[in-house]
C-alpha cells in the first residue's frame, strides 16, 4: 500500500535502498506485460478470466440490488456477504486440495460450467412472478463454494506456466485484471440493471462465463500435477500445517486480515454519500479505491526491483489505515476521494507484494491449497471490516468509525511487524 511519487528517483534510491533496503527503483516504471507478449498459455488464462470476472462483479451488483428490491431490507442485503463467507470458509482448503491432486484446467472448465449454471439458477428465479429471497442465498452460497474450487486452481495454474522471474508480473497483471472489473463490472452492472432489469445483468454474466471456457479449451501443453496417493483431507492437513509453519505466510494473512478487520469502509459509503449528495455519489465513493489500485497496477514496472517484500507489505498496510485517517478527516467530497484513492493504491500494493511472497514461498504441489487458504485470509478481512465498521458508525459516528479505524489498523501493523521479525526481514532471492 506503498505509494511512490515518481519524482526524485534519487532521493527514493537513497531513503529506500540504503536505509531501509526496500527497493532499487530502475528506469522502468510501467508493469511489464512480458507473460501476456511472450506465454501463450498465460495469455489465453488472463484474458478469459478477465472477461469472466467482469461478469462476476456485474452479478455483485445485481444481486445485493434485487435482495433490496424484493425485501426492503438492508440487513438482509448484508447477509449475502455472509452466505458467502460461509462457504468460503467451508470449501476454500477442500477446494484448494483438489487443485493439487486433478487436472487443473480441467478442474476450471468444470468450475466454468457450473458457476453458469448457478448464473442461470438466479435468471429462472428472477423470472419468477414472486422471486425468491432464500433461493438467492442458496444459490450465492453454492456458487460461492464453486469459486472456492475455481480460485485455486487457477493461481495454481498461473504459478506453474511462467517462469519465477515473471511473478512479479503476474501479480501485477492480476492486480489489473481485478481493478479493471471492480471499475467497470459494477459500472456496466448499473447501466444493464437500469436498462434490462436483474434478468439482463445474469444473462451478459452467463456470456462471459462463455468466453472463460473457450479461452480455458484453447490452453494445450500444461503441467500436470503430482498423482497423490493420499486422502483429500490428509492433503488438506498437510497444507494447513505448511501454512502455519511459515511465519512469513502468517504474516501476510494477519497483516491484511489486520489492516481490513479495523480499516474497511465499504459499509460507511452509504450513510458517507448523504452529506454530499446521495445516491448519486455512492458510485464514485465505490469506485475511487479501485481507481487507485489501477493506477498503482499500472506503475508497478518498480516492484521487479523490490526485494524485501515482507517490509514492502507492512508498509503498505500501515499507510492503508493513516489514509483511512484521511477520509475520516475530510470534510469534502473531493478530498475524500483523493484519500480513497491513494488507500486503494496502498491496498493493491500490499497484494502485489503479498502475492509475490506466496509465489516464492510456495511449492507448485501445495499452490492450490495455499491458495484456498489465502483466499479465506482476504475475504474475512473486508467482510469482518464492514460488521465493525457498521457498529462503531451506529453506536457513534461515521467520522468515528473512519478514524478509530485507521489508528487502530496503522499500530496493530506495526505490532503485527514486531511479533513477526522473520516477515519483516523476508528478502527475495530471485532477481529479475
Amino acid at each position: 500500500m506503498d505509494v511512490f511519487v515518481l519524482g526524485n528517483l534519487g532521493a527514493c534510491n537513497s531513503f529506500f535502498g540504503k536505509s531501509y533496503g526496500l527497493v532499487r527503483l530502475s528506469p522502468t516504471m510501467l508493469m511489464s506485460l512480458a507473460p501476456l507478449r511472450n506465454n501463450r498459455e498465460y495469455r489465453l488464462l488472463f484474458l478469459g478470466q478477465m472477461v469472466s470476472f467482469l461478469g462476476s462483479m456485474i452479478t455483485y451488483v445485481a444481486v445485493p440490488y434485487q435482495v433490496y428490491e424484493l425485501t426492503k431490507d438492508n440487513a438482509l442485503v448484508g447477509m449475502v456477504s455472509i452466505a458467502a463467507l460461509v462457504s468460503v470458509f467451508a470449501f476454500g482448503v477442500l477446494g484448494g486440495t483438489y487443485a493439487d491432486r486433478l487436472n487443473r484446467r480441467r478442474l476450471l472448465l468444470v468450475s466454468e460450467v457450473l458457476l453458469g449454471f448457478s448464473v442461470i439458477g438466479l435468471m429462472v428465479n428472477a423470472s419468477l412472478e414472486r422471486p425468491s429471497v432464500p433461493t438467492i442465498f442458496i444459490l450465492i452460497a453454492i456458487k460461492q463454494a464453486i469459486a472456492g474450487f475455481h480460485r485455486p486452481a487457477m493461481e495454481a495454474l498461473s504459478q506453474s506456466i511462467v517462469d519465477k522471474k515473471d511473478y512479479a508480473a503476474i501479480g501485477a497483471l492480476g492486480s489489473l485484471r481485478y481493478s479493471i472489473g471492480a471499475i467497470l463490472g459494477p459500472m456496466l452492472g448499473g447501466l444493464l440493471l437500469a436498462g434490462f432489469g436483474v434478468q439482463g445483468a445474469f444473462f451478459v454474466d452467463l456470456l462471459t462465463y462463455v468466453i472463460a471456457f473457450i479461452s480455458l479449451a484453447l490452453m494445450k501443453q500444461l503441467p500436470k500435477p503430482a498423482p497423490s496417493t493420499k486422502s483429500p483431507w490428509t492433503d488438506a492437513k498437510e497444507g494447513v500445517s505448511f501454512a502455519l509453519s511459515k511465519p512469513v505466510l502468517i504474516g501476510t494473512y494477519v497483516t491484511d486480515i489486520v489492516a481490513m478487520v479495523f480499516a474497511f469502509p465499504v459499509a460507511l459509503f452509504p450513510a458517507m454519500s448523504q452529506n454530499w449528495g446521495g445516491p448519486k455519489v455512492v458510485g464514485l465513493l465505490f469506485s475511487a479505491m479501485a481507481i487507485g489500485s489501477l493506477l498503482v497496477t499500472l506503475f508497478s514496472g518498480w516492484t521487479s526491483k523490490v526485494y524485501h517484500h515482507g517490509r514492502g507489505v507492512i508498509f503498505s498496510a500501515a499507510l492503508w489505515g493513516a489514509f483511512m485517517m484521511g477520509v475520516g478527516f475530510s470534510n469534502n467530497l473531493w478530498l475524500c476521494v483523493f484519500f480513497l484513492i491513494l488507500a486503494g493504491g496502498a491496498d493493491m500494493l500490499s497484494g502485489l507484494f503479498r502475492s509475490v511472497i506466496w509465489n516464492e514461498t510456495v511449492p507448485n504441489a501445495l499452490r492450490g491449497r495455499l491458495s484456498g487458504i489465502e483466499m479465506i485470509s482476504y475475504m474475512m478481512g473486508p467482510l469482518l471490516g464492514n460488521g465493525r465498521a457498521g457498529w462503531v458508525a451506529a453506536k457513534y459516528s461515521v467520522t468515528t468509525s473512519l478514524i478509530s479505524g485507521g489508528v487502530i489498523c496503522f499500530l496493530a501493523v506495526l505490532i503485527t511487524a514486531k511479533c513477526l521479525p522473520q516477515f519483516w526481514r523476508y528478502r527475495s532471492e530471485i532477481k529479475t
